[in-house]
């Protein structure tokens, strides 16, 4: 599952970390990356949310915080029911002219499966587009996804901010097929807004040694109300 939970605030703007652990445990997914997590920040009651919900779910968990925001952080993180070992988190690329523009991270997480392990590298990319090719760049580049510890398969996930067929999304999909396009006979669903989901700007990417069996975009009461961004789930097979 990917999931933009939008500091756990609602539509209804009310704060609830529990919330969205109950939209993740009714999907029940093996991996989670999560976007817009508050660590420590008044707005949402001063919670690590990252650490409440791992806790609630009893998954093990790795946090990297973004920025830092009336003394506390704010970031991504990625969930796993199984064990996971932390490889690289760090900041990616700013616009050179546009250093006002909010630093954004990724996380690379290794994840021992069953039967065998896996690579997951989750983001979530900035609100210019010339930030957003640069920050696919580096993803894709030799410090994340070209790096010789980065073996197949590999999952890419977040927030990309981008539509399907804009540059950023190019430069991903040289690299990965989109899950998305992975079905026949299955129209690509959007997340976001929530009420309204006709853009889909949250992805996941996969190496072609992964197949793709199912896609959802759930759309229930409660993910409607539980962030601004509908979650994405996918099933993936070891081949």
């Amino acid at each position: 599952m990917t999931y933009n939970v939008h500091s756990c605030i609602g539509t209804d703007g009310k704060v609830s970390p529990l919330r969205i652990a109950e939209v993740i445990d009714l999907c029940n997914p093996d991996i989670v990356a999560l976007q817009e997590l508050d660590a420590g920040l008044i707005r949402s009651d001063l919670i690590d949310q990252a650490h409440l919900i791992a806790k609630t779910l009893e998954m093990s968990f790795h946090f990297h915080s973004s920025i830092q925001v009336e003394e506390g952080d704010y970031g991504n993180a990625i969930l796993s029911r199984w064990p996971v070992r932390l490889v690289k988190a760090g900041a990616l690329p700013m616009e050179p002219l546009n250093n006002f523009f909010e630093r954004r991270g990724a996380l690379w997480a290794e994840v021992e499966l069953p039967d065998g392990l896996v690579q997951v590298v989750a983001s979530h990319f900035g609100l210019n587009r010339r930030e957003r090719i640069c920050q696919a760049k580096a993803i894709t580049g030799p410090e994340w996804l070209e790096h010789p510890a980065c073996r197949r398969p590999v999952i890419v996930c977040g927030d990309f901010n981008a539509l399907p067929g804009s540059s950023v999304y190019r430069i991903i999909s040289r690299h990965l097929h989109d899950v998305q396009r992975g079905l026949k006979g299955r129209r690509p669903r959007g997340t976001w807004p929530v009420q309204l989901p006709f853009m889909r700007i949250d992805h996941l990417f996969a190496t072609p040694d992964l197949k793709v069996h199912t896609v959802t975009v759930p759309r229930t009461p409660l993910t409607r109300v539980a962030s601004d961004h509908l979650p994405l789930v996918v099933t993936l097979e070891l081949i």
